[in-house]
C-alpha cells in the first residue's frame, strides 16, 4: 500500500507544529493562539491534528526499516 502522500502531508502538519513549539520556546508566541484564539475550539481540533499526525508517523520509523531490509 501506497502511504506516501499521507506521509507527506502529515510530516507538513508536523513540521507547522514544531515550528509553532520553536517560537512558543524562543519568543513566547503561539502562532495557533494568535491566528484563531487562545484555546478556542479550532485551535484545540488544529493542536490535536498536530498530535495525531506526529503520533502517525511514528510507525514510519519501522516503514523505513522495512524498505532498507528489502
Amino acid at each position: 500500500m501506497n502511504t506516501r502522500g499521507l506521509d507527506y502531508t502529515l510530516l507538513t502538519i508536523v513540521i507547522i507544529g514544531a515550528i509553532n513549539w520553536g517560537l512558543i520556546g524562543l519568543f513566547r508566541f503561539d502562532l495557533v493562539a494568535f491566528l484563531f484564539g487562545n484555546m478556542s475550539w479550532l485551535s484545540r481540533i488544529i493542536y490535536g491534528i498536530v498530535g495525531i499526525s506526529g503520533l502517525y508517523l511514528c510507525s514510519a520509523f519501522g516503514r523505513i526499516r522495512s524498505m532498507n531490509e528489502a
